[in-house]
């Protein structure tokens, strides 16, 4: 990778096959897919249900030609790899994980990957479930731990597709705070992979409520910005600019509703015009690891029903404008990271997504090659 690339980079979400665990949970058969068949329009001119375009409603184990297409669209279209989210709960327990063992499986998905470890206890709340329920917890089992995790991660760190940085293999930690011994955690991901020929670990944290405690710890290579998903999931102060209109509108909803306001707990959807609102989002870099988080649309009422979060009106258009800010962003700090993080490429029930749709077809994903065509020619 040339230094001054910016390469894009989407989370992929492996929700697309059914597991025990999620059948106990939810009913026989759930995946992804079936919140977002049963989505009902909230408002006049909610646009749901949201119906998948040419991949339809796949399942990545029973069509393992989806992953080969996917990969295709994906890089004809200027996306440059997968954070694959990778649900690794204790050294007995790890969730979703068949998807990417059959991607490493099969060289004909052909795209760069790495992961995400997405640390963090499952919960019915983020289902929409009004009980808080603790489905599967997250543990940390210390130093033998991380390394039998290491192990298992090992194979898809050394293949050719996974994504190096400096003879680094990039890896993303979503809730790096929650890593009760995180000295202890870098130190023996750092060794091992030195063992095994690589020059340590790219680590990148994602969530952080404390930065400078957090990144000034060398191993900490880069942050995601997603300081709105934050701020939108966990109920900080503001999700606006202090001052600004859709700030002031904001507090107004607060004062309306009181505590239903919050995710999780409002008796109605939130509901922001796209446009305005990504114009509102700081993507200014803080600091110089960090890394602009983008959304091409975003409505998680499948998910959580009247508690939801919707942007509505997300064309192709306005996600072109909201992708080319974080680029120019990333352009003028060139002692950041080369990076902007997509969110996501196939999280439907969240309404964020570049997979191609009935409504749109391979728009959002055109997107993303116009913008990626457009960097390049400036640069030559």
């Amino acid at each position: 990778m040339k230094k001054k690339d910016i390469q894009f980079l989407a989370y992929y979400l492996p929700q697309f096959h059914p597991i025990p665990e999620n059948d106990a949970w939810w009913g026989k058969g759930f995946t992804e897919w079936t919140n977002v068949k049963k989505a009902k329009p909230l408002f006049k001119g909610h646009q749901q249900p949201i119906i998948p375009g040419e991949l339809g409603y796949y399942d990545l184990l029973k069509q393992p030609i989806i992953q080969e297409e996917q990969a295709k669209l994906a890089g004809e279209n200027g996306v440059d790899g997968f954070i694959y989210y990778q649900y690794w709960f204790d050294t007995d327990k790890m969730l979703l994980e068949k998807p990417a063992e059959a991607m490493l499986a099969n060289k004909n998905i052909d795209i760069p990957f790495c992961f995400c470890w997405a640390n963090e206890t499952w919960k019915g709340i983020w289902h929409g479930l009004d009980n808080p329920e603790v489905l599967v917890e997250q543990c940390y089992s210390g130093v033998k731990g991380y390394q039998e995790y290491f192990n298992y991660l090992l194979p898809f760190f050394k293949d050719k597709r996974y994504i190096l940085v400096d003879n680094k293999p990039m890896f993303h930690i979503y809730r790096i705070e929650d890593i009760p011994d995180f000295k202890a955690f870098t130190d023996t991901f750092n060794s091992l992979a030195k063992q095994a020929g690589f020059d340590g670990v790219y680590f990148i944290a994602t969530i952080v409520s404390q930065p400078n405690n957090v990144l000034d710890n060398t191993s900490i290579y880069g942050q995601v910005g997603i300081d709105v998903f934050l701020k939108m999931r966990y109920q900080k102060p503001s999700f606006f600019k202090l001052g600004s209109i859709l700030n002031r509108i904001e507090n107004k909803l607060k004062t309306k509703f009181g505590a239903s306001y919050k995710i999780g707990v409002r008796k109605k959807p939130l509901i922001f015009d796209y446009a305005k609102g990504v114009s509102e989002f700081n993507i200014e870099s803080p600091h110089n690891k960090y890394i602009p988080c983008v959304f091409p649309n975003w409505d998680n009422s499948p998910r959580s029903g009247k508690k939801s979060l919707i942007f509505k009106n997300a064309t192709p258009e306005t996600w072109k404008k909201h992708l080319e800010v974080a680029v120019d962003e990333v352009k003028k700090n060139v002692n950041n990271p080369r990076f902007i993080v997509i969110k996501s490429w196939n999280e439907w029930a969240e309404g964020n997504y570049l997979e191609p749709d009935k409504n749109y077809g391979l728009q959002w994903l055109e997107v993303v090659k116009t913008v990626k065509n457009k960097m390049i020619e400036t640069e030559l």
